[in-house]
């Protein structure tokens, strides 16, 4: 009796290994297509209009007759179609915005206001050129008033011209000028 339960159990194992055995071991797959490398691109008919709501039915007659008058009528008459419709259909009048104090980007067609000059207030200095025999001295002033290393100015000073300092005061930069001036080198303010 024993020999027999184990008999069983020792044949329910073999056929569980190999079942388990097939399937953990299965590398090759015969029903698998590599993808082509390189693939042509698909050509896809774009339509010649785009429209997100679908296709709509044609206008009616009476919409097709109703544009033809309208599109007879005299340009005057077709001015006073837009009032005449809103007070008939009842719809509020639309309020115009105010545009006082909005930079329009100089958009303002027709209008005869003359544009005041704002005085600059910011200015950058350019270092537009220097004498070689002064280099040294020139990238000393840089980097005097830079937070520069000496390597950094030296690459700046020899790049000429060159933005050296942005964004500072008239009085700022003119004293920047005069220093750059002692130096040898020429720069100017913008």
């Amino acid at each position: 009796m024993k020999s027999l339960t184990l008999l069983r159990s020792i044949r329910i194992r073999t056929t569980q290994r190999n079942i388990t055995r097939f399937l953990q071991s299965r590398f090759f797959q015969p029903d698998f297509v590599p993808a082509d490398p390189k693939p042509k691109p698909k050509k896809y008919k774009l339509p010649s209009s785009y429209d997100p709501y679908g296709p709509r039915p044609p206008p009616s007659d009476k919409i097709i007759q109703l544009a033809e008058k309208i599109a007879a009528l005299l340009p005057e008459e077709r001015l006073q179609i837009g009032p005449t419709l809103r007070e008939r259909l009842m719809h509020p009048l639309m309020q115009s915005v105010s545009v006082e104090g909005v930079d329009l980007g100089g958009a303002q067609g027709g209008s005869a206001k003359t544009e005041e000059k704002v005085e600059k207030t910011v200015f950058d200095v350019k270092l537009e050129k220097f004498d070689t025999g002064t280099k040294i001295k020139v990238i000393k002033e840089v980097r005097a008033f830079t937070s520069l290393g000496l390597k950094e100015a030296k690459e700046m000073v020899e790049k000429a011209p060159v933005l050296v300092k942005q964004g500072v005061t008239k009085e700022e930069a003119n004293e920047i000028i005069e220093k750059i001036k002692a130096a040898g080198g020429v720069a100017v303010m913008e």
